[in-house]
């Protein structure tokens, strides 16, 4: 089984900064693609960032220069750098990440909780 554990959300005026942290842990062969997701009131999922096993990046056209993803491979572990917090980016984030068992060595995708974060204007 594999667990992903979000933290890092919280308040935080505008033009502030949070960094979201998503560890994952049980029994991992590997972890390809990690990302993080957001889901905004009233609104659907979205991706904002995702970074592979390499080290390449995508991010949503919203969060591009104030958003950086980052990860530690050794520690299986995502982070989430947001700078110039915007009241619209209020949401619950969620990590996922693609993660081959010991067991079955199947790719599968895991979500992690969900971490809020508001941003006041």
């Amino acid at each position: 089984q594999v667990q992903l554990v979000e933290s890092g959300g919280g308040l935080v005026q505008a033009g502030g900064s949070l960094r979201l942290s998503c560890a994952a842990s049980g029994s991992i062969f590997s972890i390809s693609a990690m990302g993080w997701y957001r889901r905004a009131p009233g609104k659907q999922r979205e991706l904002v960032a995702v970074i592979t096993s390499a080290g390449n990046t995508n991010y949503a056209d919203s969060v591009k220069g104030r958003f950086t993803i980052s990860r530690d491979n050794a520690k299986n572990t995502v982070y989430l750098r947001m700078n110039r917090l915007k009241p619209e980016d209020t949401a619950v984030y969620y990590c996922n990440a693609g993660v081959r068992t010991i067991a079955t060595m199947t790719l599968m995708t895991y979500w992690g909780q969900g971490t809020q974060v508001t941003v006041s204007s």
